[in-house]
């Protein structure tokens, strides 16, 4: 049964300049409360910390108005229900784990925008001829298992379940961790949904970059997600005392990882568009006076384009080939995923702009180098995507990254703005 505000299908209320963004930023404070560390921001798959942000989502959905729930995966999904008779879903969301020691916006201003949004729709008793689904995706970063977008893949339908087997650092499984937690991997399946029965996918974003700030502008509208392939790499040699063993004579692991290391670098400085980062690097059971016979390394490759990524990618694996033959050492390299470019779609493209442009700023168009849940729904309903200015030099995954209570305030009013033209007949 609708509630009494539903019923009424009143008029949206106006929002005061600045309510929203408030809003928002005093509940992001209050969900980086929950962490695994003291004096920062940690919040990592299925952990104690990670639970504790899901529970006071759920509840904060509910006092929204929302139906809310934690699905098989750890998803929060909140449900501000249309009365319209086979009405399709709107999908709004972002994640809410973070990367170690991180800022408190990146992934959760977009749950949080969504939530005000549809807190505010509520409180005005303005009905909407679609679903309006708020969710919370539970892991995007990958962090624990190697492996991001976890969430966002079991309602786009492309969850792989081999990732059940994926292990973390202690030997944990995916399986076992969800059941560790109540939940049975077996249902996860059943959370996908059918790409007729949605109306498209939003995501809010800080823009973890500069572009916005240097432009002094508080919002843009993003084109397109640059694809990604992630692998890991392990480099095997021969230990060996550092005092005794000239140096023509070693199979030193460490060194030729940093070799490694400075051939990714110099290959994707070669291209515009193109960036590659070693992100972990770790000499297991390392000593100082002891040649490294182990070194463990993660290589991510990025461009807009795939063809780029690709390229690039097939001569950085040839290149580590040769320094490993080269060296004397063995590099196995698995590779852990891999996402393509991605573009918006020029319909949701479109209606970003005009909102931004009612709302007095000038419509500025940007790719994102940065993955986002959004990739998941690419080719499953209509995807857009919209940037929020980072603060502080445009520095994000830091816990300097920062968002404006007034540049919170118009992204959330964009929004609202694009809900209500995808409301009208």
């Amino acid at each position: 049964m609708m509630n009494e505000p539903m019923q009424r299908a009143a008029q949206v209320v106006t929002v005061s300049p600045g309510t929203l963004g408030a809003r928002i930023l005093d509940l992001a404070d209050r969900l980086a409360t929950h962490s695994e560390m003291t004096g920062g921001l940690t919040c990592t798959y299925l952990s104690p910390a990670h639970r504790a942000v899901a529970k006071d989502l759920q509840e904060l959905m509910q006092k929204a108005g929302l139906e809310a729930a934690i699905d098989a995966v750890g998803n929060i999904t909140g449900r501000y229900r249309s009365a319209t008779p086979g009405a399709k879903a709107l999908i709004v969301g972002s994640h809410y784990d973070t990367v170690v020691n991180a800022g408190r916006y990146d992934g959760r201003l977009g749950i949080l925008t969504a939530l005000a949004i549809a807190e505010h729709l509520h409180k005005a008793g303005q009905a909407l001829p679609f679903h309006l689904d708020v969710i919370a995706f539970a892991e995007e970063e990958g962090v624990r298992f190697s492996a991001p977008y976890i969430g966002s893949s079991a309602i786009a339908g492309r969850f792989d379940q081999g990732l059940l087997q994926r292990r973390d650092t202690g030997g944990m499984s995916l399986a076992d961790a969800l059941r560790e937690v109540g939940s049975k991997p077996e249902d996860i399946a059943a959370l996908a949904r059918r790409p007729q029965d949605l109306l498209g996918y939003l995501e809010v974003h800080i823009e973890q970059g500069p572009v916005l700030l240097n432009g002094n502008l508080p919002a843009g509208v993003v084109t397109a997600i640059a694809g990604c392939a992630r692998h890991q790499v392990i480099v095997e040699g021969s230990a060996g005392h550092a005092g005794t063993v000239p140096m023509a004579l070693r199979r030193d692991a460490a060194a030729a990882a940093a070799e490694i290391v400075l051939a990714l670098e110099r290959r994707c400085s070669a291209e515009p568009g193109l960036v590659g980062t070693v992100g972990k690097l770790a000499v297991p059971g390392g000593a100082i006076n002891v040649i490294p016979a182990r070194c463990e390394l993660t290589l991510d490759i990025r461009a807009g384009e795939d063809s780029v990524r690709a390229a690039a990618e097939r001569d950085v694996l040839a290149e580590i080939a040769r320094i490993a033959a080269r060296r004397g050492v063995t590099a196995d390299v698995l590779e852990l995923s891999r996402t393509p470019a991605t573009s918006c779609a020029p319909r949701l493209q479109a209606l970003m702009a005009q909102a931004l442009a009612r709302a007095g700023v000038e419509p500025l168009h940007l790719p994102s180098g940065a993955g986002h849940d959004a990739v998941m729904f690419s080719g499953v309903t209509e995807m857009g995507m919209l940037f929020v200015r980072c603060g502080n030099g445009g520095i994000s995954h830091d816990p300097r990254e920062i968002v404006t209570a007034d540049d919170a305030d118009i992204g959330a009013r964009v929004l609202l703005d694009i809900i209500l033209s995808l409301a009208r007949p």
